[in-house]
């Protein structure tokens, strides 16, 4: 079982061409395994829906480079509905925190339609969190944004090592649940996103399978890249 670290995980991200995806791939199949929840071979489809407000106060943070933010999401994995969750991923300085809350389809519906009321009481002290900023921020649900993720985990240092490609963008249509929603590009086809997310360190072993050429480290978001046409 993977050791959890409870105050949060170190996060790199890097864009790499599909060239370096397969390289990458090929080393690390050596010595990580694959995400057991994951595919045969070792993907699934994520749907996310982000929120934000009529300021874009999370978008503006992201791009400024905030120290300390917080970014709230509804996602679910291959359309599954029971799979459904809110989750809330917050930055303090390089460390990155992911807490997560089951969800039910009539409730987001009923958060996507601004019927927020019930959230007030909820026995889910997440819930109760985003009612707090929906209301204080005004907060709502803004863009859906799919892509297909490949997952290698290792259990020393709590690795995982993630390629998302296909990122996709709906505008501002927030129908999570519609399997045709119209969808364009958020990434250059030709671009794999890289994550390596990990607790108190890195194992040199890991380290040298991700040494490829011209790869550049950068603050890919998603949500950012979604953004792009408004």
């Amino acid at each position: 079982m993977l050791f959890k670290n409870k105050q949060g995980r170190l996060e790199l991200k890097h864009a790499i061409n599909e060239r370096d995806c397969y390289l990458i791939r090929k080393n690390l199949q050596h010595i990580m395994e694959y995400d057991p929840h994951a595919d045969q071979q070792g993907r699934y489809f994520i749907r996310s829906v982000y929120f934000d407000n009529f300021d874009q106060k999370v978008l503006t943070e992201k791009k400024e480079g905030y120290l300390k933010r917080d970014k709230y999401r509804v996602r679910l994995y291959n359309m599954d509905q029971s799979t459904l969750k809110l989750e809330r991923k917050s930055k303090r300085n390089n460390v990155t925190k992911k807490d997560s809350a089951p969800l039910t389809a009539k409730e987001y519906q009923s958060m996507q339609c601004g019927d927020i009321e019930w959230m007030k009481a909820d026995n889910r002290p997440l819930v109760r969190d985003l009612y707090t900023e929906m209301k204080l921020h005004q907060l709502k649900t803004m863009t859906v944004v799919d892509y297909i993720r490949e997952v290698f985990i290792y259990p020393y240092g709590n690795v995982r090592i993630t390629f998302d490609s296909q990122i996709k963008t709906s505008f501002r249509n927030t129908d999570i649940f519609n399997p045709n929603l119209p969808m364009v590009e958020a990434l250059d086809p030709q671009l794999v996103i890289l994550e390596v997310k990990y607790d108190q360190y890195l194992p040199d072993v890991i380290k040298k399978l991700l040494q490829v050429n011209d790869r550049s480290i950068a603050t890919y978001s998603k949500y950012h890249l979604s953004r792009m046409y408004g």
